[in-house]
């Protein structure tokens, strides 16, 4: 993959925190602000300009522009170009069973792992959530609808569910960001809630249910903004 400027890698990069290498550090912001929706769909990158925001050199920015296009975060176009996914219904409805398929999964097999502390953590950030949407700060509202999730499916034993419900939330955060900006303050029903107290009432299906409609429902405004970007023939741009 080669920069859209042609210049030569010659900046100078900040050291990477202890116990972590400069590309894998480039590659974990980028990863992060992909699945927190901080680029919009159709949004196109470049090496330099990615070097630039994150205060590196160019070759770390290539590599982690190289792995997320094969983990299917970002499109490498014919021109070399890299873009953020843009989506079809087909995809989106793909998309949004295997969420509910890997990550109803994910929460029945954490469940045993779960008690009354545990609860009281998911609460504390649903309060922290329900923050934000007061102060309509959408990005941190789906850092901590992430941490919500993440935090109960990674009770669950062994290793093979969370990358893949990772890769899941890669290819379909920019599209959730936008929902929460075109809900705003008429978000449906709090499931976190519900799950929370399935925790505490110790009811295993009560809480699959909970995760299930919380994916639906936060997925739910998305084919209107789906099929007016394909209409419009254009990318939806994000707010914020």
């Amino acid at each position: 993959m080669q920069s859209d400027d042609g210049d030569e890698d010659t900046g100078h990069d900040e050291p990477a925190p202890k116990g972590t290498t400069l590309q894998e550090r480039v590659y974990a912001e980028l990863r992060e602000a992909i699945m927190l929706g901080r680029f919009r769909p159709g949004e196109a990158m470049t090496i330099r300009g990615l070097a630039d925001s994150l205060g590196t050199s160019m070759m770390p920015a290539r590599e982690a522009l190289r792995r997320l296009v094969a983990e299917r975060a970002l499109d490498l176009l014919p021109n070399r170009r890299v873009t953020v996914p843009t989506m079809t219904g087909e995809m989106f409805e793909e998309l949004t069973e295997a969420r509910v398929a890997l990550e109803v999964l994910a929460a029945r097999r954490a469940f045993p792992a779960t008690d009354p502390a545990f609860a009281d953590r998911l609460e504390a950030i649903d309060l922290e959530q329900d923050a934000a949407i007061e102060a309509r700060d959408w990005a941190l509202y789906q850092e901590r609808n992430r941490a919500f999730h993440f935090e109960l499916y990674e009770r669950a034993p062994g290793r093979v569910l969370m990358p893949m419900i990772e890769s899941l939330w890669l290819q379909i955060g920019p599209f959730l960001y936008l929902t929460r900006e075109s809900l705003g303050r008429t978000y449906m029903e709090d499931r976190h809630k519900e799950a929370v107290a399935a925790i505490r009432s110790r009811d295993e299906d009560a809480l699959a249910l909970a995760i299930e409609q919380d994916i639906r429902d936060g997925m739910g405004g998305l084919p209107a903004l789906i099929a007016d970007q394909n209409a419009e023939g254009k990318s939806v741009e994000a707010v914020g």
